[in-house]
């Protein structure tokens, strides 16, 4: 169990492994092939090993990059190494940082190394920098990533004039079956080598068990370990896990207010009064088949709905519009703050995302001068890229239309049981004990929600492979390229997979429905959907609550159930040698694959929640509270299943979340949209409030009468065939639309034609719209105004290191001049 070879000194860098099978001599030729490009490319042996493989086919290829190969490639790789120890002072303690004791880590374990400054490497001044040992003068993160590059652009040979060349290719056709670097040790036990770091094993201990979860992250450890791209990922995660903490209390405290003020809500007082709300006669819920019913029926959601319809929920949205603001705020000054403890002040993207893919170099076999290096390089016609584009755009075109298709699918299916639930509730003896908490509005929104996250999670399926697919048939030119591309069209998809029912319930449900005589009618055959007498907030509600509280759900088993059984149920077929003989490099090859994709998902997945808690955080106050419940178990799960059941990812640089950054921004603007109209529109305070101010005949309680103001009337007779019921046992002579609705009576000469009042609370939730937006963007702006993207200490940190490094510099290079004269 050990990463050196025999010798003890040589360090194995990366492992590749191919299965041995006689009928495939072409795939063994290329074998033979790359290892001997590689071996000439690293100036050193490579090692094949099949005894150790449990059928004795598994050859593996251990890769060891010597120190010259490490030294060129740091240097065309432009990797920063210490030159002198930082001098810098660190920040002065906090005094309440005695009260975060308990959450501490060790120092050792939060910080490995000593902070250095820090130059890019170059091979004519070796002895500027402190090189005490150069067998670890480069972290082993380092050297997978020197490794890989060298891989992913090892020329093969050629075929069809052709050039073949990468790692990549020979895994995708089968040639090779891994290429990996290795973990340090086991995660449970430490290495018997002295010289293995062993940092799995702490990462494991410290950082990826469930019962460390109230324990800050071991940042700079995770960089040091999985490379700087996985570092930032748990960084932005941790810190909207932290921010959410605010949110999700603010959210309870909202929630609180509307649990302990249900008694004084007058609305539902008078729906469940049997004097006020059970004599009054509603229009059936549906043509023909339902009865006529009384309202105090619906007394217990109405009661409901005023935990997340009230006046807290004008302020929750406010609050959220300025707490979304606060923490992509203060993301960047945390993002700052590791770019500059990171190395990562100057790096520039050409480094390693601007670099040339080379599936791009493969494919396009045209050339042209590149204007600023002057260079051939390869290029892809445009008129290529026209076709290629188009055929993606028409491709992502259909698939949105897909989704669009399933949720009007998803509409009528709303449409056709509504009827049904309705005359079952009516009818069904067994039912009527919860008729009044269950009733057809809610039962349908249960029912089409389970269907619509269900069909959610299949166009999920099939989409992921189809957007892969175009973004590679594209050919993108750079790895930045291709991941903007993916993320883009991953993000479109999902946004609309997501959300588009969300936004039927919040700004089109129960809003075209018409009224009894001249309903609307969906392909001329079903009845649109009414909203419960409550409101259609408590539909939304539910509605958010299955997706969200299911995606979450669904996204941990997918996470670490999957990957475990499929690790446990290898180890079961697999392991018949004794412990001794499991060496190092088959035990990471029986791990799962993390994949070049791997943290892409995780991202997407954390911003489609920020979506669900922003976007409609109006209607559901305890939004970020599941999330924060969630996102506390996702980082160790995320920590878990990378530490464990993963092979080690190879080592990427990155300075920020990349376009993720810009997604999160243009939700921020949008969510102070939304919520805006959720609460005009969907909500019922608007309305409220214009009864209170403008129509309240009671001085003692103003809201009371509102809901006999709010139901509009309706005479029997005029009911048309269609929509009349089959059966009036009472000889009702008048019922009331169920939805809020201000029309004339039937014996005014407006007859049904929409009264003054309508237009008022219509006025009032355009202008309550206006006015919130224009608040919460004014106050938006002024916060990112007054917010610093770097903190200060952070900016004369730079500078200061700037300086002392070109000192450094000049000096050296005084120094030689000196000895050349």
């Amino acid at each position: 169990d050990s990463i050196f070879f025999r010798d003890g000194v040589r360090r194995i860098d990366f492992v590749l492994s191919y299965v041995d099978d006689l009928n495939k001599e072409w795939e063994k030729n290329w074998c033979h092939k790359f290892c001997s490009k590689v071996q000439f490319s690293l100036m050193s042996d490579l090692t094949l090993l099949g005894q150790e493989s449990e059928d004795g086919k598994i050859y593996f290829v251990k890769i060891h990059a010597p120190w010259e190969v490490l030294i060129t490639y740091a240097e065309v790789l432009n990797i920063k190494v210490p030159i002198k120890e930082n001098d810098i002072p660190s920040m002065v303690e906090n005094p309440l940082d005695c009260m975060l004791a308990p959450l501490r880590l060790p120092e050792k374990v939060m910080h490995p190394e000593p902070d250095y400054f820090t130059a890019p490497f170059s091979k004519d001044k070796q002895e500027l920098y402190l090189i005490n040992d150069e067998s670890t003068f480069f972290s082993p993160s380092m050297r997978n990533r020197i490794v890989n590059y060298i891989l992913t652009r090892c020329p093969y040979g050629t075929e069809e004039g052709k050039k073949k060349f990468g790692i990549k290719r020979l895994l995708n056709n089968g040639t090779y079956s891994a290429a990996y670097p290795l973990h340090d040790c086991q995660y449970w036990k430490k290495a018997n080598d002295p010289n293995c770091d062993n940092e799995r094993y702490t990462l494991y201990m410290e950082w990826a068990r469930f019962l460390r979860f109230y324990k800050e992250q071991p940042l700079d450890l995770i960089r040091k370990y999985y490379g700087e791209k996985i570092g930032i990922y748990f960084a932005w995660l941790g810190f909207y896990t932290e921010m959410l903490f605010l949110a999700a209390v603010v959210g309870l405290i909202c929630f609180l207010y509307g649990l302990f003020t249900m008694d004084e809500n007058m609305s539902s007082k008078e729906i469940c009064d049997p004097a006020i709300g059970g004599e009054i006669i509603m229009c059936p819920l549906c043509d023909r088949e339902c009865e006529y019913w009384r309202l105090n029926t619906t007394c217990e959601s109405s009661e409901y709905s005023h935990l997340f319809d009230n006046v807290a929920t004008l302020f929750f949205a406010i609050f959220m519009g300025i707490w979304v603001t606060l923490f992509l705020e203060f993301w960047k000054r945390r993002q700052a703050r590791l770019k500059y403890e990171w190395d990562l002040v100057d790096f520039e993207e050409e480094q390693q995302q601007l670099q040339l893919r080379p599936e791009y170099e493969a494919k396009c076999t045209q050339k042209k001068k590149n204007p600023v290096t002057q260079e051939m390089e390869p290029y892809l016609p445009i008129t290529s890229q026209a076709v290629r584009f188009c055929i993606s755009g028409t491709t992502v075109l259909f698939w949105v239309s897909l989704i669009i298709a399933s949720m009007i699918a998803v509409i009528v299916y709303r449409l056709a049981v509504y009827a049904a639930f309705a005359s079952l509730m009516e009818n069904t003896q067994t039912l009527q004990p919860i008729s009044g908490l269950l009733t057809p509005q809610l039962a349908t929104s249960v029912t089409a929600s389970c269907l619509n996250f269900v069909i959610i999670m299949i166009l999920n399926f099939f989409y992921e492979r189809i957007a892969i697919w175009i973004t590679d048939m594209e050919i993108p030119r750079t790895h930045m390229e291709y991941e903007n591309r993916l993320t883009m069209k991953m993000f479109l998809f999902q946004f609309v997979n997501y959300y588009s029912s969300c936004f039927y319930v919040a700004f089109f449900k129960g809003k075209f429905v018409g009224y009894p005589g001249a309903y609307t009618y969906m392909f001329n055959r079903w009845r649109n959907e009414e909203c419960d007498p409550a409101g259609c907030l408590i539909e939304l509600t539910t509605q958010l609550t299955i997706v969200m509280a299911g995606k979450q759900i669904w996204g941990n088993i997918q996470e670490a159930i999957v990957p475990w059984i499929c690790n446990w149920w290898g180890r079961r077929k697999a392991r018949n040698n004794p412990e001794n003989l499991y060496s190092r490099w088959e035990q990471d090859h029986d791990l799962q694959i993390f994949g070049a994709l791997g943290l892409f998902y995780e991202y997407l997945e954390m911003v489609i929640q920020f979506g669900f808690i922003t976007l409609f955080v109006a209607s559901f106050p305890l939004a970020p509270l599941l999330a924060l419940m969630n996102n506390i178990l996702e980082i160790r799960v995320d920590s878990w299943k990378l530490t464990t059941q993963y092979r080690r990812p190879v080592a990427a640089k990155a300075h920020s979340i990349g376009v993720w950054q810009e997604i999160l921004n243009g939700m921020a603007i949008l969510s102070v949209v939304t919520n805006a109209f959720i609460v005009a529109f969907t909500s019922d305070m608007i309305p409220r409030l214009v009864y209170y101010y403008a129509y309240s005949e009671s001085g003692d309680s103003p809201m009371s009468g509102y809901i006999n103001n709010s139901l509009s009337v309706f005479q029997i007779s005029d009911f048309p065939e269609r929509n009349k019921p089959k059966l009036n046992p009472e000889n009702f002579l008048i019922c009331r639309l169920v939805y809020r609705d201000y029309r004339y009576p039937p014996d005014h000469e407006r007859k049904y034609l929409h009264t003054m009042q309508f237009w008022h609370i219509l006025a009032a939730k355009l202008a309550f719209i206006i006015i919130m937006e224009h608040v919460v963007f004014i106050v938006k702006f002024f916060v990112a105004w007054m917010i610093p993207d770097v903190p200060a200490d952070v900016k004369a940190k730079i500078k200061r290191e700037k300086y002392l490094t070109q000192k450094i510099l000049h000096e050296y290079e005084l120094e030689k001049l000196k000895e050349r004269l």
